[in-house]
């Protein structure tokens, strides 16, 4: 469920109130019960590389999460509750049908008076994608080969010629009869002779991994449905998870010699761990990776045997979370172990790699995110963040000396390459914001020194400044703002003020470039981003002191942030907007009941009008309470009203957009537009009638 809010923007607020429990209390002070479990331990089974062969069908395409994060959780593996697999609300059939019927009705009737607007940004928006869409496609460096994926089509260049348009084209995913699903992942095996690709739908969260033979004619070798992650462990041995019902559990081997085969040879028992698979950056392991929350588990499986059992690195240990690199037959390990509960770099021998032999190597300062982690010959680079500012640490493991690299002031989120070179001297990365188009850095171990990578210039002037601000919450923590707005743009305080927050499972606010947000600042809007506790963007404590008993930190901390933006001179509550999406709808609907008058606020308590959309097919959030929360929503808001009724105030919209397409996660780029321009038609039509309601207050007509 996605929704928009003339003031409050929000996407999916029922799923943050999947594992939230919000009431007043008897002083009207919001409070949150968050729903948690206690890690046990429990053994995993570990299966010997022998027996049946497991067959596969062909399925819909699905989802994949193609790079670990380090973050608590990742939002995108999150493992429903049974309450949440199981919710009821509307227990008729037919009652369900006929409201489903009726707010199909509703939103036709109501739709008409966005129709020419919608029309109006979507053209716009089309014509900046024609301009931004892959103007630096994510490359796969791959010796002296690079593969890269534009428009359905992968092709294969030399590293020299790819710039000049030297390229081959190998295959299109419409030959491959995924002409509506877009590529999430590519492996390619190490001698170059197979691809593994994974394609997902709109409709789906569970991906389907294609294996091409790339000969002179690339043909499909074999197709898995049900895959979250893959890698290849040798020539001709390719290790995956299969998904099912937003789980991931079990490990699989299959193999392409002569006799083909397939085994499982890992199965997690612990519903509350999620399984992936990840590849040393010099190939020498695999690391099946069982996560929960805030514990974690791994195993190694050696690339010269991968017929071996796996080999457990530490067993899991409640609170501890840890990585896996390998450099040199020590294993480096990303871990939150030790005192201070944040990320540092530790190592130990591949032999005994248990916990009492773990050594630190670095540690990140305070309030500091780990953003990534890449390991080279000689070198370990951090992509790091700390109050919105993007740098790099170079760790040299020949001088032991730690180099910090200072990145532009506008940047906001790297983009890393899909599988860099191990041996390589020079660092490839990307960088990009909301309104600025990825460009492309290297950084190179040699020289020292960052290099921006000549590319063509997207032909759009992105005349915009940044601001980083700190706002003082309520017990005076410290909470950073970025602030974007066209430096043409005068008297501020008259522009449209669109604000963005999250704020849950250690995952920072989305930030990386989009079409909409680069056509509201040249349309005059103000973007400005909250980094709340909760999120991630300070490190693994700003989680902490922002989640279960801490989440009213949250709530203070944005109502702090729009405070100050309206204190020097960033719109005023009757033209700001609040977006917040998934678990960010939990902060942003309690900001809505708590403090209303800083958001479109006409007079003290008047609700904002809410723009909902809603997937038929939604896995995560069943359509049934969608329904009978806005059937809630739309009585309430009427009753108060009607309770409060006196001249100039008016009656909110609440208006729920069913979409038979699409899913919580993902959805193609023509979906996103019409939806995108949806909301903002929305949100431009709600603000012009609060300036037109003012002036006829004003005027007493």
């Amino acid at each position: 469920m996605k929704v928009r809010m003339s003031c409050v923007g929000l996407r999916n607020l029922l799923q943050g109130l999947s594992f939230s429990v919000k009431y007043y209390s008897k002083h009207n002070h919001l409070q949150t019960i968050c729903l948690y479990s206690k890690i046990q331990q429990k053994k995993c089974h570990i299966l010997d590389c022998s027996g049946s062969t497991c067959t596969h069908k062909t399925l819909p395409a699905g989802n994949i999460l193609p790079w670990r994060l380090f973050s608590c959780k990742q939002e995108g593996t999150k493992i429903p509750s049974k309450r949440m697999q199981n919710t009821s609300i509307i227990t008729s059939e037919p009652l369900y049908k006929n409201l489903l019927k009726s707010e199909q009705e509703n939103w036709n009737d109501i739709s008409a008076r966005y129709k020419a607007m919608t029309e109006r940004i979507k053209e716009k928006l089309e014509e900046l994608h024609k301009y931004t869409f892959n103007s630096v496609s994510p490359r796969i460096r791959f010796g002296e080969n690079v593969y890269f994926e534009e428009n359905g089509y992968i092709f294969l260049s030399k590293a020299d010629d790819v710039d000049e348009g030297n390229v081959d084209v190998l295959f299109s995913t419409k030959d491959l009869g995924f002409s509506d699903a877009f590529i999430q992942r590519i492996r390619i095996s190490p001698d170059q002779r197979y691809m593994a690709i994974s394609f997902k739908s709109e409709n789906s969260e569970e991906a389907t991994c294609v294996i091409m033979k790339l000969d002179h004619s690339p043909v499909v070798e074999e197709v898995i449905p049900s895959v979250f992650s893959f890698e290849w462990a040798t020539n001709d041995v390719l290790y995956y998870t299969s998904q099912k019902n937003l789980k991931c559990q079990n490990v699989f081997m299959t193999t392409f010699t002569d006799q083909k085969h397939t085994k499982l040879v890992y199965t997690e028992q612990d519903a509350r761990f999620f399984v992936d698979i990840y590849c040393t950056k010099d190939r020498r392991f695999l690391t099946i990776n069982s996560n929960s929350k805030t514990t974690s588990e791994v195993w190694l499986i050696d690339c010269r045997h991968p017929f071996k059992l796996p080999a457990l690195v530490q067993a899991r240990t409640k609170g501890v979370i840890y990585h896996i690199e390998h450099r040199n037959d020590e294993l480096y390990i990303l871990t939150t172990y030790g005192e201070l509960a944040e990320y540092k770099l530790m190592k130990a021998p591949v032999a005994s790699s248990g916990m009492e032999n773990w050594q630190l190597v670095y540690a990140l300062e305070k309030k500091t995110k780990l953003v990534d982690l890449e390991m080279f010959t000689d070198h370990c680079v951090m992509f790091l963040k700390n109050a919105g500012h993007l740098y790099l640490n170079v760790i040299s493991f020949v001088s032991h000396l730690v180099q910090s690299i200072e990145l532009p002031t506008w940047a906001c989120e790297f983009e890393l390459e899909s599988h860099p070179e191990h041996t390589t001297s020079t660092c490839y990365f990307q960088l990009t914001s909301p309104v600025h188009p990825p460009k492309c850095f290297a950084y190179s171990f040699k020289e020292n020194n960052l290099i921006e990578q000549a590319v063509q210039e997207v032909p759009i002037i992105t005349n915009c400044h940044t601001t980083r601000l700190l706002a003082k919450s309520k017990d005076e923590t410290l909470v950073p703002i970025t602030v974007f707005h066209s430096m043409n743009s005068k008297e501020l305080h008259r522009k449209p003020l669109l604000v963005h927050v999250y704020g849950a499972y250690g995952i920072d606010l989305n930030m990386s470039f989009k079409e909409e947000k680069l056509m509201l600042i040249e349309e005059g809007w103000i973007l400005a981003y909250c980094h709340v506790r909760g999120g991630g963007e300070l490190g693994l404590s700003w989680h902490k002191d922002g989640c279960q008993y801490n989440k009213l930190k949250g709530l203070h901390d944005l109502k702090a942030c729009i405070m100050l933006l309206h204190q020097l001179g960033f719109s005023q509550p009757k033209y700001t907007a609040l977006a917040a999406a998934s678990a960010g709808g939990v902060l942003a609907g309690a900001l809505c009941n708590t403090d209303p008058e800083l958001i479109r606020a006409m007079v003290l308590q008047c609700y904002p009008s809410v723009f909902i959309t809603a997937y038929e097919n939604d896995q995560r959030i069943p359509l049934t309470g969608v329904l009978q929360y806005v059937q809630k929503l739309r009585k309430a808001a009427l009753d108060h009203a009607s309770r409060t009724s006196k001249k100039g105030n008016w009656i909110p919209s609440i208006i729920l957009d069913i979409q038979a397409n699409g899913n919580h996660c993902d959805s193609s780029w023509e979906d996103s537009m019409n939806e995108v321009a949806r909301h903002l038609a929305f949100l431009n039509k709600e603000l012009e009638e609060v300036c037109h309601l003012q002036h006829h207050t004003k005027s007493g007509k």
